[in-house]
């Protein structure tokens, strides 16, 4: 067996998978040659995430023509330039965090009558060097996304400060997804995805964890 396959059956036993009906596991693929990921597609694992968008045109193309059910998750942060070469190879954006962006992506995908799911990155560390909307701020923003835009908002995302109050941002993440209505999460990588699930989070973004330490 691959040690991809083991490191996320490793994972689901864990975080014990079979009683989270609605909790995806996306592979962070990013760096990563399609020899790595081939086994876990063959294995039937179908949700991969990457941050750059060339990258991603480069090594999924040909992939999902191949494999129709993957679903392609743009975890990094997106361009307004790269939005409609981003529409064409995603199926899920987890980074909108500008009223510019949420514009753009809903030109491109109306050109191609593509509807992508998308999430909301929450700075929920009010960290001036993160993106992200305000959480003061973003129901606002959601409501302008949805009913001027039309766009697919499906849930919020995060990336929490590196100062060991982990549980507080994902607990402040969890509130914010209830107060709002909203269906999905998408917090916990590699080295907190233990914690972000006992919060809710519906999406996992592990990299190293599975495919192993990266160059």
């Amino acid at each position: 067996m691959d040690h991809t396959i083991s490191n996320l059956l490793t994972i689901n036993e864990e975080i014990n998978l079979k009683n989270y009906k609605n909790l995806k596991i996306i592979s962070v693929s990013k760096t990563f040659n399609s020899e790595k990921i081939l086994p876990l597609i063959k294995f039937g694992h179908i949700d991969f995430g990457e941050n750059k968008v060339q990258e991603a045109i480069d090594k999924w193309s040909t992939i999902k023509k191949e494999y129709s059910n993957i679903k392609l998750h743009m975890i990094g942060k997106l361009q307004t330039n790269k939005v409609k070469f981003a529409v064409n190879i995603f199926d899920y954006i987890h980074s909108v965090d500008s009223i510019k962006l949420a514009k753009k992506i809903a030109l491109e995908q109306n050109k191609v009558k593509k509807n992508l799911k998308l999430f909301i990155q929450i700075n929920i560390g009010n960290e001036p060097q993160k993106s992200g909307i305000n959480p003061e701020e973003v129901k606002n923003f959601i409501n302008i996304c949805r009913e001027d835009l039309k766009l697919n908002v499906i849930g919020l995302m995060c990336i929490p400060p590196n100062d060991d109050k982990t549980e507080n941002y994902f607990s402040k993440m969890l509130e914010l997804k209830k107060d709002l209505n909203l269906a999905a999460l998408s917090m916990g990588m590699s080295n907190d995805y233990q914690i972000a699930v006992k919060y809710g989070s519906t999406f996992l973004r592990i990299g190293s964890k599975i495919f192993g330490k990266r160059d």
